[in-house]
């Protein structure tokens, strides 16, 4: 993948997550390189882009994650969740509810 590919699967899937997240009692901003959450406890998620390694990160209360794509599905080979089980999880596990957010894939 080039990195106009790269960037243009990263923006839709901060589109997606940001579209997911008006649901939920957060704030969310997304600046450059970078899309933060804040919860209602003022705990931060972070997912930033990054380039050179074709990777999203996402760093979060419980540790940090780096999500490749796989298949054509964002995955962190940390703990084989997709990006949607992770953010679903963290926020979850930051918020004190499940959660259940409605991520396009990829």
């Amino acid at each position: 993948m080039n990195e106009s590919e790269f960037n243009d699967l990263v923006d839709q899937t901060f589109d997606s997550i940001e579209d997911s997240l008006e649901q939920l009692d957060v704030d969310f901003d997304q600046a450059e390189s970078v899309l933060s959450i804040e919860c209602a406890d003022g705990s931060m998620i972070i997912l930033s882009r990054q380039r050179v390694s074709s990777e999203i990160w996402v760093a979060a209360r419980s540790g940090g994650f780096h999500l490749g794509i796989v298949d054509g599905i964002w995955n962190c080979a940390k703990t084989g969740e997709t990006l949607r089980g992770l953010l679903e999880r963290v926020l979850g596990e930051q918020m004190g509810e499940v959660v259940n957010l409605p991520i396009r894939p990829a």
